[in-house]
């Protein structure tokens, strides 16, 4: 059975994916000014209760941001807020205010399950040509990532001030008071902060644009060492402005410096005040598909992990995945050509449905995947994967979307059992490298095809356009059990990679019975395409099998995840897991 979960009065009714049913069109979203969402709850399990309480999240600042909100007899919502404003302050490489993000939320006591979409949007002027060239050549990477192109209005603050109205207890203002402090007192370079200061300086403009020389950097051009008490006033002050005004990044003084730093030099663009005054964030329905004995829940397009997680999963059902465990040349066979077949169809079809066709029903469909699953039954590699021809579509353009790994994700659980599992953004390490206000604008329409057709003249879906949101890959999830009880929470920032990574901690729990650690710390294995990459860390023997199996791998390499999960016991407590490859931590409230 599906879980709880939001619906909208816009629609006449709810097709609940199964395994061998349908699920919500690709475009049932519905925006904040419409009228209220009425709530449809499945069974009875939304009583009152009070536990264990708990925040995963990148960074010990902001763990204990989320923490302190919960100790002041905030919800899940209001811990929320604090995590991502410290976030942004001491993992701006990663995400922050100038960014966006997809926030799913699970309030205990309605049953309600909403995914907030905070995803950038392109400003009114943007067309299929915003990353072309004069000769309707694509731009180069980076010229595209630092142009002012590349800055779509920012959402992140939005969806969440969206998600307090509807649920926070605390007021607006008190989830900014622990990163104000921070900001105004200091707080000391990490490690990871520090090592990329140092290694993206000499590959883009870091340390020769003025705002961020002016913060990374010494008098003499040295980048600021691990351990420096860094402070940035202007993020206090912008900070204390969005305690008083939550619009604050979308008009007046602040919204006017966001606007100038996009249309400076070099490459100006487009962006306006009237874009970022129209922004409006969209309660979504959730995509919920049923595997085995449970229910996975993730973000609609334009977010691609809740259709490519679960077309995974999906493809995986069909094999008895829990005899085929993590130490198996089996096991890794099945979960890579699972992937390969997943990132096809995601390549192909996923884009913003508000704007294009997306065939998530037939690319979730009983017949579809049963015939798509029936290519992994082999004893070798599939030599070339192609994406399926779901029903009611037509083969669309080939995709040319970048790969950029700037991104955060956190999970949190309160004494309610409310749950949020937030994925959030400035796309590529520190964004677009232009700041105001103390804090990175964000590059995240670099996430359109820079190529609006392919080879043969075909329209990319994700191709760039006015208002439009790009692609996502990324993937809050939530599972429920059959009795619609919540069981764990997962996500991961990393780019395209993230599905890889929240798929592989879903298997490694679900079918594999890890513990949260110990599916964080499986190596990483993401095969989009017919290159597998393969982190260090898997056994020799089973890289030599794979290899005997026709792969091509690309193995013993880094990854750049950053899983956190919180999941519940069946005695209710709760345990939790952090990524070790970046410096976060999963902290209960003490009792």
């Amino acid at each position: 059975m599906i879980p709880f979960f939001r619906t909208s009065t816009a629609l006449a009714a709810i097709l609940l994916l199964s395994a061998c049913g349908a699920e919500p069109g690709g475009n049932t979203e519905t925006a904040r000014e419409q009228e209220p969402a009425e709530t449809a709850v499945a069974g009875d399990h939304a009583t009152e209760m009070v536990g264990p309480a708990m925040v995963a999240a990148a960074n010990p600042h902001a763990v204990e941001a989320g923490l302190e909100a919960l100790r002041q007899g905030g919800d899940a919502i209001d811990a929320a807020i604090a995590v991502q404003s410290v976030l942004g302050l001491v993992e701006p490489q990663s995400s922050g205010l100038g960014g966006g993000a997809f926030l799913l939320y699970f309030d205990a006591e309605s049953g309600d399950l909403t995914v907030y979409d905070g995803r950038e949007t392109a400003p009114a002027s943007a067309s299929p040509a915003l990353f072309l060239d004069e000769d309707g050549s694509p731009l180069g990477f980076f010229d595209s990532i630092f142009s002012g192109h590349s800055v779509g209005v920012p959402g992140a603050v939005p969806a969440l001030h969206a998600a307090h109205e509807d649920y926070g207890q605390l007021e607006w203002a008190a989830g900014f008071d622990h990163a104000t402090r921070l900001a105004e007192d200091g707080f000391e370079i990490s490690p990871r902060l520090a090592g990329f200061i140092e290694r993206v300086a000499p590959r883009t403009p870091l340390d020769e644009w003025e705002a961020p020389r002016t913060y990374f950097f010494d008098a003499d051009g040295n980048p600021l060492p691990e351990g420096h008490l860094l402070t940035n006033p202007a993020y206090g002050q912008t900070t204390r402005a969005l305690a008083e005004n939550p619009r604050a990044l979308h008009e007046g003084p602040i919204a006017e410096a966001i606007i100038a730093a996009v249309q400076a030099e070099p490459r100006p663009g487009g962006l306006t005040l009237s874009d970022l005054e129209a922004y409006q964030i969209i309660e979504r329905d959730p995509l919920c598909r049923d595997y085995r004995q449970w229910t996975v829940c993730s973000a609609p397009p334009p977010a691609s992990g809740g259709v490519t997680v679960n077309q995974i999963l999906g493809l995986l059902e069909p094999y008895d995945m829990s005899e085929t465990g993590p130490d198996t040349l089996e096991g890794w066979r099945r979960f890579i050509e699972a992937s390969r077949l997943a990132y096809a169809d995601r390549d192909a079809y996923v884009a913003d449905a508000d704007f294009v066709p997306v065939p998530v029903e037939g690319l979730h469909a009983a017949d579809y995947i049963a015939q798509r699953s029936s290519l992994i039954d082999r004893d070798s590699a599939i030599e070339t994967v192609s994406p399926g021809v779901p029903a009611g579509i037509d083969q669309p353009g080939a995709d040319a979307t970048p790969d950029s790994p700037g991104t955060s994700h956190f999970v949190i659980v309160d004494s309610d059992g409310d749950v949020v599992s937030m994925t959030t953004t400035v796309e590529s390490v520190f964004g677009s490298h232009r700041m105001a206000g103390g804090f990175f604008l964000n590059n995240q329409l670099t996430d359109f095809s820079r190529n609006p057709v392919d080879a043969d003249g075909r329209l990319v879906p994700n191709h760039p356009d006015g208002g439009k949101r790009p692609r996502s890959s990324m993937s809050p999830t939530i599972v429920f059990d059959e009795n619609g009880e919540f069981v764990l929470a997962t996500g991961s920032p990393g780019g395209s990679s993230i599905i890889a990574y929240t798929a592989k901690t879903l298997v490694a729990m679900l079918d594999w019975n890890l513990s949260p650690q110990e599916a964080i710390e499986l190596p990483n294995i993401v095969a989009r395409g017919d290159v597998v990459r393969i982190e260090q860390g898997l056994d020799q023997s089973l890289l030599d099998g794979l290899e005997g199996l026709g792969f091509t791998l690309d193995a013993n390499r880094g990854e750049n995840s950053g899983i956190h999960i919180v999941r519940r016991l069946e005695d209710g407590s709760l345990i939790g897991g952090y990524d070790p490859r970046r410096e976060g931590q999963a902290r209960l409230v003490e009792e």
